[in-house]
């Protein structure tokens, strides 16, 4: 099949952000498929207004200077998201494959993605990593009255639009479903592991403990990911300020970028933390996480307190399963159930920091717990989670619907 793949945020192992796109897509290339990846440079050189493409492990990618970051403001990011949505139109449509594969955030991606499909005759499968617009909803992003029935609406039209469409969880599902659309027309294929990548040498983590004096051999507390509005970072900064009280050697590490971060300094400084037992480092390269991950004591993946916030699917979750680390989630959910059936790190009460903490300390200083939920996170990430069967799992997928149409 010829696979025109729609992903605004396309990122590979040398950038920084999430790699499911690529970790799928260069699979499918290596199923015997062609697949074109319409994507967005959002940190453009120069002043270049037009298309480039490259090739990055077998995958030809089209890519469309449109500048965006975590920290612009709500209307800086329709701007990009409308431009993207219009431009990526007409790309897709004249690649003019035999199946279009679109995948959110933003849910403007499906604007390209119906249009070249009916331009084309062919079918568009449509991609849920978030239950948009109920998020920006739940936690007031999105305000506007307007606004809010137009993403509904958009909504509607790429769910009615798709041949068929893909969930990253359990919850996300139903979450399409309450919009009407029936169940045997969505398949679940959850975020993805690659311990192949993640599974380096003890050596590695010690490397990046070696750069920081303050950091040595103590217990140490990952966050890496974006500094968002939904990722609750304040809970964290919180729990760090009732450690001091119980272990004032742990040590948290919020890595990344966005919108909060000088939020999240105040708050650090307000209580105490700031370069005291909370540390903050700029995000690093896809490439360079495996090594992060394996010198953290145990990861983390809290989110701001939203019950839509329950169906996430991370990638820092499955980062973690990846790099065999223990996780701690401050969520119920699907994970929270995964959790419940297979131990493999923590629950965090969402609203009792004191409990959260109690928990958190004495767990960090057991051995035997955390080896024994680092090697059950491991063979989660390697047995159920693998690219390889999420890969397998969407060409089947793609096949089908195409083959219908």
């Amino acid at each position: 099949m010829k696979i025109i793949y729609l992903h605004q945020y396309f990122t590979t192992p040398s950038m920084h952000g999430g790699t499911r796109s690529y970790e799928l897509a260069r699979r499918l290339v290596g199923m015997g498929h062609e697949v074109h990846m319409v994507t967005s440079d959002t940190r453009p050189q120069g002043k270049s207004r037009g298309w480039r493409e490259t090739n990055e492990s077998g995958i030809q990618v089209h890519w469309l200077p449109v500048p965006y970051n975590n920290s612009m403001k709500y209307t800086e990011r329709i701007r990009s998201f409308g431009q993207f949505a219009v431009d990526s139109s007409r790309r897709a449509a004249q690649l003019s494959g035999d199946i279009f594969f679109a995948t959110s955030t933003p849910l403007t991606i499906a604007v390209p993605g119906l249009l070249a499909s009916r331009w084309n005759s062919r079918p568009m499968v449509f991609e849920v990593r978030d239950l948009w617009p109920a998020i920006p909803i739940a936690v007031g992003a999105l305000k506007s009255r307007s606004a809010i029935l137009a993403a509904q609406m958009l909504e509607k039209a790429a769910y009615a639009g798709a041949a068929h469409i893909v969930a990253l969880s359990p919850g996300m599902k139903a979450g399409v479903e309450a919009a009407g659309v029936p169940p045997e027309k969505i398949t679940v294929i959850p975020n993805l592991c690659d311990p192949e990548h993640f599974q380096v040498p003890a050596s590695a983590g010690a490397e990046f403990r070696a750069k920081y004096p303050w950091l040595g051999n103590r217990p140490m507390v990952l966050y890496a990911g974006t500094l968002g509005m939904v990722n609750g970072l304040d809970y964290l900064v919180r729990l760090a300020a009732d450690m001091l009280t119980r272990d004032p050697e742990v040590r948290f590490v919020i890595m990344g970028q966005g919108r909060e971060e000088a939020s999240l300094h105040a708050l650090a400084q307000r209580l105490g933390v700031r370069d005291r037992n909370l540390f903050f480092l700029p995000s690093v390269p896809k490439a360079q996480l495996p090594a992060v991950l394996s010198a953290a004591t145990i990861a983390t993946n809290p989110v701001t307190d939203v019950p839509c916030m329950q169906d996430n699917s991370a990638n820092k979750f499955f980062d973690a399963l990846a790099a065999g680390r223990p996780l701690a989630i401050n969520s119920g959910g699907w994970q929270a159930e995964l959790l419940e059936r297979e131990p493999f790190g923590l629950r965090l009460p969402p609203k009792d920091i004191p409990a959260a903490g109690a928990l958190l300390a004495s767990r960090l200083r057991d051995p035997k717990w955390l080896a024994q939920a680092g090697a059950l996170a491991a063979r989660l990430g390697r047995e159920r989670y693998s690219a390889d069967i999420a890969a397998q799992r969407l060409a089947e997928v793609l096949q089908r619907a195409a083959a219908r149409s």
